[in-house]
């Protein structure tokens, strides 16, 4: 550590600190509009300047000048620096004023206002008029794509958007040209970006030279009311923030969470939205004569209760979605418990994971800060750019600071950092559990080796089998470091975790997903947001969900459920952290939250569900499984569940990998009724046409 006196205050820092946030940690506020903690130092804006006492005869960037740069007085004191003196007070206004010779005076219909760092600095730093009667430079506008909007005249060069998109996107596509004043922000070929992650630009951005396309011109950040909660869009469990005007959601921005996503979210997340407005279901429907007509609850609830009475348990099933919460999820297992029924599976695709083998045989073991701790990766049936690319901008950033090797097995993809690509198909796997491979020995020899199975490989006939490989794999030499768990299991459904944990799975001699969707298998089957199977003819199936969409166009009678940002509920991530979404916004028209619908279903039914608020409900499920009252806080699987996994053994089928997400676009019914979402995955399909041609 070393001393440093700042405004008068002594504080100790590490040698390796800038001045800046030295500063910071002394209490001093330093602007700045270049530096970020994320990105590399550039030194470009000059607004972080400070007085070094003892130093040159000028102001200095703080964000660019070290603390071990630093000379101590003549009789070895503690370097002096100031961040209120005149000096600096007067540098900081020249700065102002020079950023401001070209800035438009465009606050009043700037997307940006109200949350524009140069508006705040401009307030403590600008000075009353400008000496510069020049005109002002007028730079035209890029193309970039759908989602981000430039007015680049409004640009200051900070260049945090071209850092943001080389370093933590990995995608180079935006750099800067000419000299100068001639000097522009710009994509070269003026073509859109290609980053899962491109929105992050628009909260980096310190003035409003990039804004929200889809969000342009529609409300000011006073206007809305500001909701923390959790994204479903991956199973990640990202840190969002939901803004909202009256029902209507108006933007979703990020939160910081240094364990899960830091500051970014991805493109889907962010930019979902207009999804939520449309393709609603508002009111319930019953089918008949082959058309859906609108109807009342009563309504519905009596052709449920009639088919249900005429059917026997055994021929009655359930299946839960993608995105649904954990009380939904508790309170379809209890119903359908009442009611005799063993037919019950969250694992829309298929998927082996099963609470028998151990809460470690389908968690993140590792969690997700944890990739920056390993050694060794090796990715099977994955692509994580597109399964969780916040989780792919971790994995970048830990290959960035070198000192591991990462292997994939499974479909070829640009992942944005360097990939050994051992083999598409189980036979590579085989070579790596043999050691006939040349990765085999890094991963042995790993002291953290990270084994990253993805949900593509689980929902296989062979996927128990390759999950006890990669627990063999992920064992290494690591299991002398305290309590490493390599073994991590990337899911891409929000719910699947929670499910697993409250045993949302077949009872004795029940049906799975797929036995269930088959023809002639059941009578009568419940949908919970279930959109992503196809349930074949014959039996009378129940939708309760938010969407429009697969479910519902197969269902007999339709529930309108609320989406995520209409209910508050647990979700628990692919690391097993269970987190709390809260309300943002009411559901539309008759449309209630999930379990409300259940609840009351049950009733109608004849067994009632004993819980009449929400509250009660979690008290219940709380009872069930404790763990998912520590909320944030992560029930670590048993190293014995990962021994018992690795000798399970098996025989693999020799088939390719294929990835659980083709199209990142349009992974759910939400993503799929947003014309942006629809937008950006036809402009990606045209990318890949035009690559391959």
């Amino acid at each position: 550590m070393t001393k440093i006196i700042v405004d008068g205050a002594e504080v100790d820092v590490p040698a390796e600190y800038t001045i800046l946030q030295a500063c910071e940690a002394a209490g001093a506020e330093i602007p700045r509009f270049c530096y970020h903690e994320r990105l590399s130092i550039a030194g470009n804006c000059r607004m972080c300047l400070v007085e070094v006492k003892g130093g040159p005869p000028k102001p200095v960037a703080s964000c660019a000048m070290g603390v071990r740069d630093l000379r101590p007085g003549p009789e070895g004191q503690p370097p002096v620096v100031f961040t209120k003196s005149p000096m600096v007070k007067k540098a900081r206004e020249g700065v102002m004023e020079f950023l401001l010779i070209n800035h438009p005076l465009d606050c009043p219909i700037c997307d940006q206002g109200g949350e524009c760092d140069l508006q705040d600095q401009a307030m403590a730093y600008g000075v009353s008029g400008s000496r510069f009667a020049e005109n002002k430079r007028a730079v035209e506008d890029k193309y970039i794509g759908p989602l981000v909007k430039t007015i680049m005249t409004r640009c200051i060069h900070c260049t945090r958007c071209v850092r943001f998109v080389a370093e933590v996107a990995g995608v180079s596509e935006m750099g800067a040209i000419g000299r100068g004043e001639d000097m522009e922000i710009t994509t070269y070929l003026e073509h859109a970006m290609t980053s899962e992650l491109q929105g992050n630009v628009i909260d980096l951005c310190p003035v409003g030279a990039l804004t929200s396309r889809p969000y342009e011109f529609k409300a000011r950040s006073w206007e809305l009311s500001k909701t923390e909660s959790v994204d479903v869009m991956d199973a990640l469990g990202s840190a969002i923030r939901v803004d909202a005007r009256g029902r209507e959601v108006m933007r979703i921005l990020p939160r910081m969470n240094e364990d899960v996503n830091e500051e970014w979210i991805s493109d889907k997340t962010r930019f979902i939205w207009d999804g939520l407005k449309t393709q609603r279901l508002d009111r319930p429907y019953v089918r008949e004569g082959g058309r859906l007509r609108p109807a009342t609850w009563a309504e519905a609830f009596e052709a449920i209760a009639a088919k249900a009475k005429a059917t026997s348990p055994e021929r009655v099933g359930a299946i839960a979605g993608d995105l649904s919460t954990a009380e939904e999820l508790f309170a379809l297992k209890d119903l359908m418990g009442r009611l005799g029924v063993a037919n019950l599976d969250a694992r829309q695709d298929g998927s082996v994971s099963h609470p028998s083998n151990g809460r470690a045989s389908y968690l993140f073991n590792a969690a997700i800060a944890g990739v920056e701790e390993a050694d060794a990766i090796l990715l099977i049936g994955t692509n994580p750019r597109l399964e969780a690319p916040v989780l792919n901008a971790r994995i970048r950033k830990r290959w960035r600071h070198g000192g591991v090797k990462i292997a994939l097995v499974g479909e070829r993809a640009d992942l944005t950092y360097g990939v050994d690509h051992v083999g598409a198909g189980t036979d590579s796997l085989t070579e790596l559990v043999e050691g006939k491979h040349s990765f085999a020995k890094v991963l042995s020899e790993a002291k953290r080796p990270l084994v990253i199975v993805g949900a593509g490989a689980l929902a296989r006939a062979d996927g128990l089998a390759i999950l006890s490989a990669a627990a063999k794999l992920a064992k290494g030499s690591g299991e002398g470091a305290d309590g490493w768990n390599g073994l991590s299991v990337l899911h891409s459904a929000a719910s699947r975790v929670a499910a697993l944990d409250l045993g949302v799975v077949p009872g004795e001699g029940g049906k799975t997903a797929a036995e269930m969707a088959a023809a002639g298998a059941l009578d009568l089957v419940f949908l919970l947001g279930a959109d992503e199977i196809d349930v074949a003819p014959g039996a009378f199936a129940v939708y309760v969900g938010s969407h429009g969409d697969r479910g519902a166009h197969r269902a007999d009678v339709i529930l309108p459920g609320a989406a995520y940002t209409e209910k508050s509920g647990v979700y628990v991530n692919t690391e097993g952290r269970p987190q709390m979404a809260n309300r943002a916004a009411f559901p539309p028209g008759e449309a209630r939250e999930d379990w409300a619908i259940l609840r009351a279903l049950s009733e109608r039914l004849g067994h009632k569900l004993p819980y009449d608020s929400l509250p009660q409900l979690r008290a219940a499920m709380f009872a069930k499984a404790p763990h998912l009252a520590a909320l944030d806080q992560i029930a670590a699987g048993s190293a014995a569940d990962l021994d018992a996994l690795a000798g399970l053994g098996g025989s693999f089928s020799g088939e390719a990998f294929v990835n659980a997400v083709q199209d990142f676009y349009l992974t759910n019914p939400i993503a799929r009724a947003s014309a942006v979402m629809a937008e950006m995955s036809a402009l990606r399909r045209g990318a890949v046409a035009q690559a391959a041609e």
